[in-house]
């Protein structure tokens, strides 16, 4: 008599079929996983989310990387020489780089690369403020001239997260970085089949076989890129019990995120393992647009501090006390600059005092177009809760619903709310992205050079500044408090807690890497 278990399996592999999976076991050596989102844009400089983050590690390689312990190691760099003023460092690139095309990676690819990250990324443009001049010495060899000493070049060369600063070829490089790129060729572990892309199925990579690896065993993002697997298969599973079932099927190999409560039915099956490749964890944000009104106005900003309380929404997402933690600081808990300064009195929910500041600033009932992004678990239930507590707050809230990659795109967009543009939305940053105010992307209150929402204060540039230029970390601690206590006053965006998720996968899947992203080299399967 077939037992309970196994009837259960049967009926898992079938409804695998229907989801169009083959049933026969991964002899082909492909890793087939569901990633957080669907990958429908492909430029990791011109977007920060994550989903297109993944798919830059895949098929981009970077100069410098930081390994497990969050030390800069070379990557694509072999050599590299600092003159004893510490203003000029020139970078020797490995041999054997290859674009997959075939054409070697040059310094000229490098330079224009660095250019265009720069151009857009946080930490790129305060890093730019510090350099002199990028010159190519010849195909192997760049100098990069600094005006004065900053420990940041290496820092942001080695960024990593979003945005990091993959390399591209010159053609590509040279792309306007406000504009998309459509040439996808990367010099990393994979290449992308664009041919197999499918946006709502599946995104493919294939082993790119002349990757030459370094050769240190690999530690986080560092050392040897090694693909171990022939073929990486993203498929497209929006229903998560579709997708669990599908992995204890066997029919996926790997979850990325899972909803928290679906962990428990996931590893109640023998096959299954837990792996948490991001122990720093991630941290809920409400980012403001200061374009236009009443967010313009840093007393309503201010109010958002006393609407709001961590505990509403990390309960309403992550829901399990052991998989989230109220943290009332910019930088995570944990990490070397986390302090609660300037953080008396708010994130309690004080709906008093948060209405008597918008009377104070005159606040006219204009509704706050607030973006929902439906389709992202960790994400679904972060709107209406700041829907609800707003209101209290004495806010008007039009929370409009669209799936993330849509988000993605409209919060790009400078248009007036009523125009298809925006007042806030909600996202989460992976805690390697925040961990000082130049790593920190919404603390850029560059003005048209800061990331959408577009903060403009000189006050927090200075400050940025001056932790750009100091090597005492006991200093830079004490910098780091002032920005956050500035940024209490001025609100570029409220920290709403830190979470933690990682990954269910098959027990025949090893070697994944403990990265702020995952990764797919040095992943085998048995």
């Amino acid at each position: 008599m077939i037992s309970l278990r196994r009837r259960v399996l049967a009926v898992l592999a079938a409804a695998a079929a229907v989801l169009g999976f083959s049933t026969a076991a991964h002899a082909d050596g492909t890793l087939r996983a569901v990633m957080h989102s669907d990958l429908k844009i492909l430029d990791p400089i011109w977007t920060t989310a994550y989903i297109v983050r993944n798919h830059g590690y895949m098929i981009y390689d970077t100069l410098f990387a930081t390994d497990e312990t969050g030390g800069v190691k070379p990557q694509m760099v072999d050599t590299y020489d600092v003159s004893a003023d510490k203003l000029t460092h020139t970078f020797t690139l490995r041999s054997g780089l290859l674009w997959h095309d075939g054409q070697p990676v040059t310094a000229e690819d490098c330079v224009a690369s660095i250019k265009r990250w720069a151009a857009k990324d946080a930490t790129g443009q305060k890093l730019m403020t510090f350099v002199a001049g990028i010159d190519v010495v010849d195909a192997k060899t760049f100098v990069v001239r600094l005006k004065e000493p900053t420990g940041l070049l290496l820092l942001g060369l080695g960024k990593p997260s979003s945005n990091v600063p993959f390399m591209m070829p010159k053609r590509v490089a040279e792309t306007d970085p406000n504009t998309q790129i459509s040439d996808f060729t990367g010099s990393g572990p994979f290449i992308f089949k664009r041919d197999e892309w499918k946006p709502g199925d599946k995104t493919v990579y294939v082993k790119f076989d002349k990757y030459v690896p370094r050769a240190e065993p690999a530690s986080g993002l560092a050392g040897g890129k090694v693909a171990k697997v022939n073929r990486v298969e993203w498929r497209a599973i929006s229903d998560h019990q579709q997708a669990v079932n599908a992995l204890l099927a066997g029919e996926i190999d790997f979850i990325e995120a899972p909803p928290h409560d679906l962990l428990p039915l996931a590893l109640a099956d023998p096959n299954i393992k837990y792996f948490d490749w991001n122990p720093l964890g991630n941290q809920y944000t409400f980012r403001v647009n200061w374009l236009h009104k009443p967010f313009d106005n840093p007393k309503v900003r201010q109010a958002l501090f006393y609407a709001f309380n961590q505990e509403d929404f990390l309960k309403a997402v992550v829901g399990h006390p052991e998989y989230y933690k109220m943290c009332k600081s910019y930088f995570p808990c944990g990490t070397a600059f986390s302090s609660e300064t300037g953080m008396d009195g708010l994130l309690k929910s004080d709906f008093k005092k948060a209405q008597e500041m918008l009377k104070e600033a005159g606040y006219d009932g204009t509704p706050i177009v607030l973006m929902h992004s439906t389709d992202l678990q960790v994400l679904t239930n972060l709107a209406p809760v700041a829907k609800s507590l707003m209101e209290k707050a004495g806010f008007k809230v039009d929370m409009q619903s669209m799936d993330w990659q849509t988000l993605v795109s409209r919060r790009s967009k400078k248009d007036p709310p009523t125009a298809g543009g925006w007042h806030a939305f909600l996202t989460s940053w992976v805690s390697a992205d925040i961990t000082n105010p130049i790593f920190t992307g919404f603390m850029n209150a560059g003005c048209d050079k800061a990331m959408f929402g577009w903060p403009c204060d000189a006050g927090m540039e200075k400050l940025r500044d001056q932790f750009a230029r100091e090597t005492d970390p006991a200093k830079q601690k004490e910098i780091a408090a002032a920005v956050q206590a500035h940024n209490t006053k001025i609100v570029t965006h409220v920290p709403l807690g830190q979470w933690y998720l990682g990954s269910p996968m098959r027990k025949n899947v090893n070697g994944m890497l403990r990265t702020p992203a995952p990764v797919f080299w040095n992943i085998s399967m048995k």
